[in-house]
């Protein structure tokens, strides 16, 4: 495949909050470019898409599931993402291997939560992106408002370049603000053609003056077209679009195109500007990568298939016929299956037995696969999401992506002896699925403890046990993720001296620990010469401190935002090994926290409630007695919404609560927002624990 042939390749993905609209516009996609000759619906259950039976019993997308069409002599990669905070996991791995994606408002809601997070992940990858605010055919939809929430909540620079020409009952359809052209829409039914005719006279001068603000837009971010914009005269629809473009790949604007998925409308349109503004693999250039054993050396690949080979493992999906599908983007190169190839963040060999076009939950296989393309892969053993396959010859470690914290867990137990091991094993394959999903044995209990991004996500993994593995559980009640950390800085030096394998073993340090500001993390940082100690007992005394901060002193909770300073260290040539050093540091920084002034920390939802205005005050009543925080009150033409910052621990049993404030008629979406010092009764609870000695 030439690049030619690969700029007419896009690889996108669809996010929203959940409900916007993602998986039926994707159905509509997939019907209007002939992939299905069926239009499934999510109501239901019989979306493409959503293949998963827990998807399909509650309407929501789970699973991030990956297809291709094609439209007018260009190939669409597409990957429909959840909407649901709780597989925000979903949506961070495959914005990391997209090149665009397609950003889904409802008309009605505007910017929600859910679409904040999948925006700022969108900018956090550098991903251009077209919106579609979809919807317009809903009593209440706004165009406009949604518009400006994009330009103030979300800090984008919305571009309209499809104009809707009514709203609610009296949505018609479109204007290409480009060609000034209407879409019109005369009946619901996806085989009645569309008409493309002259704006009618009633929303001419609303088109005009929309399509005077957007060469505006243009001319301010864009040079070239600032020169054609002041020399005069009409402009042809191709340097518009060329200026679109340009802008759109250089994060400068966001073109909006507005339509109905449920009804049909809008989907052309917005398919020929996924063609016409989305980035093609040759418009990212070059992909950036490091040697395996040195972070700060860059290493460049060209997306060519003639360079060396390079990949990227995003995603891993349990198939009960093939074992583990590997699912990847290949950034460089070409490569056949059956091939082995270098896992450079294992060091080990894989090969790539199968590899397979995915259409949802079906699949095709393929002999090859080329830089530019998203593939299946089945027979690798080692990789996990993140990891980088490429040559033996020129290997290279991609950047990994990051996933948030679990801020909920509970205790599983088998429920007979027959059901442990396969527990065990289940457990470890939905974890290897999962990057935001923890599985840990309590030191002190023996019990089995599973952890999460929220009660969904937990009851859908507990489900697929049951279904899935045939697994039989006892699954208790689920339990806040608190943290642990410091309060004040703390110098500690540990001198280690004990046989070890029958040898003598000696290692001495000494370690500063101190708090960070919340949402630091951890901070390893070393004072010591360049030739103070050799680098293998550094990484031992790194290791130790990293393993000592996995379990606070307090109640075994995992450490967060902490600083740990190597101020000293001294090693006997005859006696020093990195054991040593490795259990010096790790009782140092016990021993060090202890001293320290602990704290826990709980995690806070931010929490947004849309409700009729008649229910507002014992709403708000109910967060204050929840000691939550109020944020903000806005309104929309059918409805109050209060956007509230709410200790989890305070939210469990809350969708119940919610339902008899408001008589069933409100609604609420909440995800994770930060780790903040627990009440003083949290903190009692855990006091006795600094007791407990080494």
């Amino acid at each position: 495949m030439n690049r030619s042939a690969q700029a007419h390749i896009r690889n996108i993905g669809i996010m929203a909050h959940i409900d916007a609209g993602k998986t039926t516009l994707t159905e509509r996609i997939l019907y209007f470019t002939g992939v299905n000759h069926k239009i499934g619906e999510v109501h239901y259950g019989t979306a493409t898409m959503d293949w998963m039976v827990q998807e399909q019993e509650r309407g929501i997308t789970i699973t991030s599931a990956a297809t291709t069409c094609f439209w007018k002599e260009h190939k669409i990669n597409i990957i429909d993402t959840p909407g649901h905070v709780d597989f925000t996991a979903e949506v961070e791995r495959s914005l990391r291997v997209l090149d665009g994606a397609i950003a889904v408002f409802d008309a009605v809601a505007g910017v929600e939560p859910q679409s904040e997070t999948v925006w700022r992940q969108a900018n956090r990858y550098h991903v251009p992106r077209l919106v579609f605010v979809n919807k317009m055919d809903r009593v209440g939809a706004d165009f406009e408002r949604t518009v400006e929430m994009i330009r103030t909540r979300l800090m984008g620079n919305p571009a309209i370049v499809h104009l809707p020409m009514g709203a609610e009952d009296q949505y018609l359809g479109s204007i290409d603000l480009i060609e000034m052209k209407a879409y019109i829409w005369r009946s619901d039914d996806p085989t009645v053609e569309f008409e493309v005719t002259e704006i009618p006279p009633e929303f001419r001068a609303e088109a005009e003056k929309a399509r005077e603000v957007l060469l505006e837009t243009l001319a301010e971010q864009d040079e070239s077209f600032l020169e054609r914009y002041f020399e005069g005269g009409s402009l042809d629809a191709e340097t518009i679009r060329a200026a679109v473009r340009r802008a759109t790949l250089g994060f400068k604007l966001v073109p909006v195109f507005c339509g109905s998925a449920l009804k049909n409308k809008g989907v052309h349109p917005l398919l020929d500007g996924v063609a016409a503004y989305l980035p093609s693999p040759p418009d990212i250039g070059v992909i950036h990568g490091h040697p395996a054993d040195d972070e700060s050396a860059d290493l460049v690949r060209e997306l060519d298939e003639e360079a060396p080979f390079s990949a990227l493992v995003f995603k891993i999906m349990s198939d009960p016929y093939v074992g583990s599908l590997c699912f990847i983007r290949i950034y460089s190169g070409k490569v056949k299956a059956g091939e082995g190839k270098l896992n450079s963040a294992k060091k080990r060999h894989e090969r790539l037995s199968k590899l397979l076009q995915m259409h949802a939950n079906k699949r095709v296989e393929v002999e090859s696969a080329k830089a530019g393309d998203i593939v299946a892969v089945s027979g690798l053993k080692f990789a996990v999401t993140g990891d980088t396959l490429c040559d033996d010859v020129d290997p290279i470690l991609l950047e990994r992506m990051s996933f948030p914290e679990p801020v909920i867990h509970i205790a599983i137990e088998p429920k007979t002896k027959a059901d442990e091991d396969k527990l065990t094993q289940t457990l470890d394959r939905l974890a290897l699925e999962d990057p935001t999903f923890r599985v840990r044995i309590d030191e002190e209990s023996g019990q089995t403890i599973i952890s999460g991004m929220g009660e969904l996500h937990l009851e859908i993994l507990v489900d697929r046990m049951l279904r899935e593995f045939g697994v039989q559980a006892n699954v208790g009640k689920p339990q806040v993720a608190y943290r642990e950390t410091v309060s004040q800085k703390v110098l500690m030096e540990e001198i280690y001296q004990r046989p070890i394998g029958g040898k003598n073993a000696f290692a001495q340090i000494k370690l500063e620990v101190a708090p960070l500001s919340r949402g630091e993390g951890l901070r390893f940082v070393n004072k010591l010469g360049a030739n103070t100690l050799p680098k293998v007992f550094l990484d031992a005394i790194q290791e130790g401190v990293q393993q000592a901060m996995r379990n606070g002193v307090l109640a075994g909770y995992e450490m967060v935002d902490v600083q740990a300073t190597l101020v000293d260290a001294k090693a006997h040539d005859e006696e020093s090994n990195e054991v040593a050093f490795k259990i010096a540091s790790s009782l140092a920084v016990k021993r060090a926290v202890r001293e320290a002034q602990p704290i826990i920390l709980e995690p806070v939802m931010q929490v947004e409630v849309v409700t009729p205005e008649e229910y507002m005050g014992g709403i708000v009543n109910d967060i204050n007695s929840r000691k939550g925080k109020i944020l903000s009150m806005d309104s929309r033409t059918d409805a109050q919404i209060l956007r509230s910052d709410v200790p989890l621990s305070q939210m469990f049993g809350y969708s119940t609560s919610l339902r008899s404030v408001s008589q069933g008629r409100a609604t609420f979406s909440m995800q994770f927002s930060h780790y903040e010092e627990a009440p003083k009764a949290v903190q009692e609870k855990f006091a006795p624990r600094k007791l407990v000695s080494d």
